[in-house]
């Protein structure tokens, strides 16, 4: 296998220093990039990372725009640019209405709020040079906008087979261009138990499932059955029943599993649908984090 997918990594409170260690070791295997999540500190992750890796491209993916003041974002962004020598990539997005209901901020408009604050970031004086800014996208109007403001765009939970008409609503330059970012963080389990691995699944992504905005875009990319019976689930308070929605047809589409070789032609065909950077979300049958990687690490 030549091309090679990237990894997503979070640094969990007692197991900070593993994670960094963790991250040298998937810069010497050769994946092509290290992404965090929203979850922990992602910047102060990316911060360590420039200063621990050496080639690797890595970024955050995605900062909640309202989580910060913009001219913090600025001076943490630059700084980080800089001192990893252009190896970052700002991955912003306007998060999910219970990460920001906990923290007591309410969600405005996604478009005009993403355009305002990378205009805002840009405007912040006497903060260097700014990383390429990547949005969060799942539909065409933040796809369109990933273009007109931004240097890339990052998926997660992307439906494959709806990549090419996702797609677009870029141009054919920004599509294939090496300098625009398409990334989706695709939740990944490797395991011999077929079932075993698709239940890991379907319980990571059961929680999106109840998120309005990912039902929308399902039902974009043909799911329309699958997010009604939800709708209907969590009409009628029965949120046990959502998972049976979640078809093994639609995992196939939007996750990766199974074994070695499965996982690894899944990947390759997640790469031809359009998806310069999948962004593996390793999760395990048999353990933790820690063991998830294990796995990841052993079938490259």
């Amino acid at each position: 296998m030549t091309r090679m997918p990237a990894l997503s990594l979070a640094a969990v409170p007692g197991r900070r220093k593993a994670t960094i260690e963790l991250a040298v070791e998937i810069e010497k295997r050769g994946f092509s990039g290290i992404f965090a999540p929203s979850m922990g500190d992602s910047m102060a992750l990316c911060e360590a990372l420039a200063f621990t890796t050496n080639e690797i491209v890595f970024g955050t993916s995605i900062m909640p725009i309202y989580f910060r003041q913009v001219a913090d974002f600025a001076q943490t962004a630059s700084f980080i640019h800089e001192v990893s020598d252009g190896r970052f990539r700002f991955g912003i997005g306007v998060s999910h209405e219970p990460a920001l209901r906990s923290r007591g901020i309410s969600a405005g408009k996604p478009l005009t709020d993403t355009r305002n604050f990378v205009e805002e970031l840009r405007a912040v004086p006497r903060v260097g040079e700014l990383p390429p800014i990547v949005l969060a996208t799942l539909r065409k109007k933040m796809i369109g906008l990933s273009e007109d403001i931004g240097q890339g765009m990052v998926f997660a939970n992307g439906a494959r087979s709806h990549m090419a008409e996702s797609l677009t609503a870029v141009s054919a330059t920004a599509r294939n261009s090496d300098d625009f970012f398409i990334g989706d963080m695709i939740p990944t389990c490797i395991s011999d138990d077929l079932e075993a691995a698709k239940a890991v699944n379907r319980k990571t992504l059961t929680s999106y499932a109840m998120l309005p905005n990912y039902r929308n875009y399902w039902k974009e990319a043909g799911y329309e059955d699958e997010m009604n019976g939800i709708e209907a689930a969590i009409e009628a308070g029965d949120r046990d029943r959502i998972p049976h929605f979640l078809t093994d047809q639609w995992l196939a589409d939007t996750t990766l599993f199974g074994t070695a070789t499965q996982v690894r032609d899944g990947i390759e065909a997640w790469f031809d649908a359009g998806i310069k950077t999948p962004i593996l979300v390793p999760s395990s049958a048999k353990g933790g984090q820690m063991v998830a990687f294990e796995e990841m690490l052993a079938i490259f």
